[in-house]
């Protein structure tokens, strides 16, 4: 695998030239593209040189070892360092899906059981932004209908990293493994006679697209609006603030009612149309692929029920990765760390295995 690397030395290095040419920010599209394909070689360069220094280190402590024996324990840490060096070389040369170096979209919507899915759903967004805020991401809630006793029907809120991040740490590409059904298993706050409820909802991923992603005519949107409803500020039921924005084409829906400003609304659901116009296009990507590459790079299906929170256990269990814990009320906190980690390990695993095959 690690032949191909000076093959992207040399494409890194091109890059490089063409971005210091003034001629090639013009051109606002490829710019940006260069830009993330650089820094996505940049890293795979650095643990390169990494990886070739650690060698010359190691030869050189074996040699002085010859006079002076405390030299072996340090080429014996040097190789053990060369190892782990090796192995997260070999994860970056992993091919990845061109949407993994964007921010995200999530929505999350209630579904089985009714007001406490709701609450449910309130309790992931508290989860996501927490752990969003662990990773020193912000969050922005672009919109959300309430339920009754202060839970979700629905709320869509954008992550953003801040700055350029390394080949697998961007927003999407960790927060995608979130999409699917969830289920929690908890005595509801309206339960009285204290026995455990089932319910569920449902979470949406999509990576957050930029104008120059998605091509937008104009004259492919039908815009209404409306006016607002459930709990919110003085606009709400009073002004026609809420907007829907139907690009006509393809029948895709946005809609946001969450600011008081019309303008406000519009732009929010712009941003969650040209996500859902870049989710369209990349499923339809994925459907042209073979059904045998699916089957060996798409082993954690984003699809179905994807895991369960079993409160009176304080248990989290992933249902893709076998991945289970006794730590709910911490996950729930946040450290959603190691749930996501064990989607990332078992996806990564499936294509080093298909690349090796």
């Amino acid at each position: 695998m690690f032949e191909a690397v000076e093959g992207l030395v040399s494409e890194h290095a091109e890059i490089e030239g063409r971005l210091g040419d003034p001629e090639t920010h013009t051109d606002q599209r490829l710019a940006k593209r260069l830009n993330q394909r650089y820094a996505e070689l940049s890293a795979i360069v650095g643990a390169w040189r990494h990886w070739l220094q650690l060698g010359e280190d190691i030869e050189a402590a074996r040699e002085l070892a010859a006079e002076d024996p405390d030299f072996i324990v340090e080429a014996e840490e040097l190789s053990a360092s060369r190892e782990r060096a090796q192995e997260r070389l070999r994860h970056l040369l992993v091919p990845r899906e061109p949407t993994d170096a964007k921010d995200a979209l999530l929505e999350v919507k209630s579904g089985e059981g009714g007001e406490e899915s709701a609450l449910f759903a309130a309790d992931l967004l508290r989860m996501y932004t927490r752990y969003a805020e662990q990773r020193g991401w912000s969050t922005e809630v672009l919109d959300a209908t309430e339920s009754d006793l202060g839970g979700y029907k629905s709320v869509t809120v954008a992550v953003k990293a801040k700055g350029t991040t390394e080949p697998g740490e961007a927003p999407y590409a960790l927060l995608k493994f979130e999409g699917g059904v969830h289920r929690v298993q908890r005595v509801p706050v309206t339960e009285s006679q204290g026995r455990v409820h089932t319910s569920a909802a449902g979470v949406l991923v999509m990576p957050e697209a930029e104008q120059v992603d998605v091509e937008v005519d104009d004259n492919d949107l039908r815009i209404d609006v409306y006016r607002s409803s459930g709990p919110g500020g003085q606009s709400v039921n009073t002004t026609d603030s809420a907007v829907r924005i139907t690009h006509v084409p393809t029948g895709i829906v946005a809609s946001c009612q969450n600011e008081k400003s019309q303008l406000q609304n519009k732009e929010s659901a712009m941003r969650i149309l040209r996500a859902r116009l870049l989710a369209a296009a990349q499923e339809a990507a994925d459907a042209e692929a073979s059904v045998a590459r699916r089957s060996q790079v798409r082993t954690v299906d984003r699809s179905e029920r994807i895991r369960t929170y079993n409160y009176p256990e304080n248990r989290i269990s992933d249902h893709r990765t076998g991945y289970k814990a006794y730590n709910l009320d911490t996950v729930l906190d946040g450290e959603l760390g190691p749930v996501i980690g064990s989607c990332v390990d078992t996806d990564l695993a499936a294509r080093l295995e298909a690349l090796e095959a």
